[in-house]
């Protein structure tokens, strides 16, 4: 069965571009276009697509209110973001909205499909650049006095703490790394590292690989 994408974007020639790979991409299938945020409203409600590409800067609404609109009606689906904001800002926010995909506009048809296929594998896909400034914005962070800082959460159960082979996986999703590039330095299967991140954003409690980078870092998995 085709993976369903609807795509929200408001420039005719990134639509057209998105449409087009989508379209040329094996198993997935174009369910819907809207130019606008209302028209993406209007998309969630009457198309229940498993995927949907939001763009951020849309004419009337944020689309970080239409990555809300989707979760909420559709708390099973996933949200591609794809933009050409990369500010911490945007990134954060559309993170907090349900975004489980950060890329940028200008990535190539290989890495919005490698995307793609992630996000319907489970995962989550974000670019380097934004995983490099999700990584910047944690170790600021970091730096800020222990007064204002946020305390260590831990797991609530033992069952919940991570394994070593998770927290292994995870230093690579917050590099940036996608789930191929994964599988062949562990010399596992990309289906292998999607079961891994599952569980791995079932126990931190997340939906997203920026989310999941930052409870790990809260959690001190990570450093």
């Amino acid at each position: 069965m085709s993976t369903r994408v609807a795509v929200v974007e408001d420039n005719p020639s990134f639509l057209e571009k998105f449409v087009g790979i989508i379209s040329a991409a094996p198993d997935f299938h174009l369910s819907g276009t809207a130019e606008s945020g209302q028209g993406g409203f209007a998309l969630i409600e009457r198309d229940a697509a498993d995927i949907y590409l939001v763009d951020l800067g849309l004419p009337d609404f944020s689309g970080i209110e239409v990555i809300r609109k989707a979760r909420q009606m559709r708390p099973q689906c996933h949200v591609m973001v794809v933009t050409v904001f990369a500010d911490d800002a945007s990134i954060l926010a559309s993170i907090e909205a349900g975004a489980t995909g950060y890329i940028l506009k200008d990535s190539s048809a290989d890495e919005i499909v490698d995307c793609l296929c992630n996000l319907r594998d489970g995962g989550a896909r974000v670019s380097p650049s934004i995983a490099r400034k999700i990584l910047q914005r944690l170790q600021s962070a970091q730096q800020q006095p222990a007064e204002v800082s946020k305390p260590f959460v831990a797991p609530s159960r033992l069952s919940d703490q991570l394994t070593p082979r998770e927290v292994d996986l995870l230093q690579s999703l917050a590099k940036g790394l996608s789930f191929n590039d994964i599988a062949s330095q562990k010399f596992i299967s990309p289906h292998t590292v999607a079961q891994h991140v599952k569980n791995i954003y079932r126990k931190l409690a997340v939906n997203s690989r920026g989310a999941a980078v930052y409870q790990a870092s809260m959690q001190g998995y990570i450093h």
